[in-house]
């Protein structure tokens, strides 16, 4: 189940949900939106799975997940997967797990094929060379990331302002445009998609040619999965990070993680 203003597939999830379901498998926001009309019974559910929660909580649902975790049995499995630990990852670790076992799976490295570059600069320039980046030539399709959806709005304008065709995502956005936004990205009527993390994994396009990071990612791992979305299916890649002053010791930290030096 997930969000929309179509309200023939509501209706579809509420006949689903009323003639009882194994397994139910939504967003937190629209089975939220079908437990607030009272006619979702919770209390027989024995296992409760987060499954990519560090990008749930990215895009805004820390809220709805707390609350469905409040209806639920106290006797129950909770199973959280997450490719990163951040503090808000671990504080809600703490909140609804019950005594819980760790397991970590080693982490992935870039892709070979992917040429990878960082340039330092001041914070003031990284807009200035976003627009030099784009004035002469637009590579066919690329995504830039950025560490907020204020920061995805301000380079998205700047670019727009350069005639070019962009899109961006970030957890303002409804589902059903979200949706609309990623369709017209993998059509090729918008070749620049600037978005937070939320695109940062679970995307499967073959043929986006450069990932360029406005902004230094927290860590290690959202590196990986941020250039991870170019060089695939065997293809070539360009992974360009902008570092700004005070960004250069968290970049250090991605070095040490990815066994490479780009400055």
């Amino acid at each position: 189940m997930y969000g929309g203003s179509d309200g023939t597939l509501f209706d579809q999830q509420k006949k689903g949900l009323t003639l009882g379901a194994d397994v139910v498998i939504a967003t937190p926001g629209r089975l939220l939106a079908h437990i607030n009309l009272g006619y979702v019974d919770l209390s027989h559910v024995s296992y409760f799975i987060l499954d990519e929660a560090d990008r749930m909580l990215d895009m805004g649902f820390s809220d709805d997940i707390m609350q469905i975790a409040k209806l639920l049995p106290k006797k129950r499995q909770t199973i959280m997967f997450s490719a990163t630990m951040p503090a808000k990852i671990q504080q809600l670790a703490k909140t609804i797990l019950d005594n819980p076992v760790e397991v970590k799976i080693a982490a992935s490295k870039p892709a070979d094929k992917i040429l990878q570059a960082a340039y330092v600069c001041y914070e003031s320039q990284k807009l200035g060379i976003m627009r030099h980046l784009f004035v002469e030539q637009v590579p066919e399709r690329v995504i830039i990331f950025a560490s907020s959806k204020i920061k995805v709005k301000e380079v998205a304008k700047a670019l727009k302002d350069m005639n070019l065709n962009v899109g961006e995502m970030h957890s303002d956005l409804e589902q059903s445009q979200r949706e609309f936004i990623m369709h017209e990205f993998k059509s090729g009527r918008i070749n620049i998609l600037v978005a937070t993390n939320i695109v940062a994994r679970g995307i499967d396009i073959d043929d986006i040619r450069s990932v360029i990071n406005f902004d230094v990612p927290r860590d290690g791992e959202d590196y990986v999965h941020r250039i991870g979305r170019t060089a695939r299916a065997n293809n070539d890649g360009v992974a360009i990070t902008l570092v700004s002053e005070r960004e250069q010791a968290a970049f250090k930290t991605i070095e040490t993680f990815s066994e490479k030096r780009y400055l």
